[in-house]
């Protein structure tokens, strides 16, 4: 595990909820697309938080601190969506994943108290990082080299991703169309490849991908 020596200004909302989770013992991060526009330098749209912390830690310890809880994913998915000073936030246990025949959900899902997991089953570097200012950015699977090399890799295995998944492959074009990224050759030959899999994923998922591709900034990539 790595951690670059970069510290980010984080809306004070979200320094709240991670200060108040790491108060009471537990891990927390912003992560995901977050971290990766904060490295572009790109404000980001929204930050999603994940922690050690069990969904009904996390209600107990925000609540009383003025946090409205309005959506819980449960058991399934281990995330509590919270409201306060009008911005929601999603915050979601460290979770292990594993899939079966269904080509975008996955057929069990546990608990985990090691960050490395939660951001191992994610699916590319450039989305599998985190970050708190206590620590700074959390760099697993190399995706700030990513971004400097401006590719979009699989963390992990690219067959086992989009075999898990094969939404991922819609998302891979999409976010290479975003911003402007060569797709890596591993991670296009497994595309190719596993492209017939797309069969199995609702219409209208693939309508939401065809879109955010088409009105990109580059969707001749």
């Amino acid at each position: 595990m790595t951690a670059e020596n970069r510290r980010f200004l984080l809306p004070p909302i979200i320094n709240r909820i991670l200060t108040l989770l790491t108060e009471q013992g537990f891990a927390a991060y912003v992560v995901g697309g977050a971290v990766r526009d904060l490295l572009l330098g790109k404000t980001p749209g929204d930050f999603d938080v994940a922690t050690s912390a069990r969904p009904e830690s996390v209600i107990s310890i925000l609540e009383p601190a003025g946090f409205t809880v309005v959506g819980e994913l449960g058991q399934n998915f281990g995330v509590v969506v919270v409201h306060r000073d009008s911005q929601m936030v999603e915050i979601a246990t460290f979770r292990g994943e594993a899939y079966g025949g269904d080509a975008h959900k996955p057929e069990q899902v546990w608990y985990c108290d090691d960050l490395e997991a939660d951001l191992s089953r994610r699916d590319f570097t450039v989305n599998a990082m985190a970050y708190n200012e206590t620590e700074g950015l959390i760099d697993i699977f190399g995706g700030l080299k990513d971004i400097e090399a401006k590719l979009i890799r699989c963390v992990g295995n690219p067959e086992e991703r989009f075999g898990e998944d094969a939404l991922r492959i819609m998302r891979a074009i999409r976010f290479s169309a975003q911003l402007g990224y060569e797709i890596h050759e591993d991670t296009e030959a497994a595309i190719r490849k596993l492209a017939p899999t797309l069969q199995k994923i609702s219409a209208e998922r693939i309508q939401v991908e065809l879109t955010k591709l088409l009105v990109s900034p580059h969707p001749d990539t």
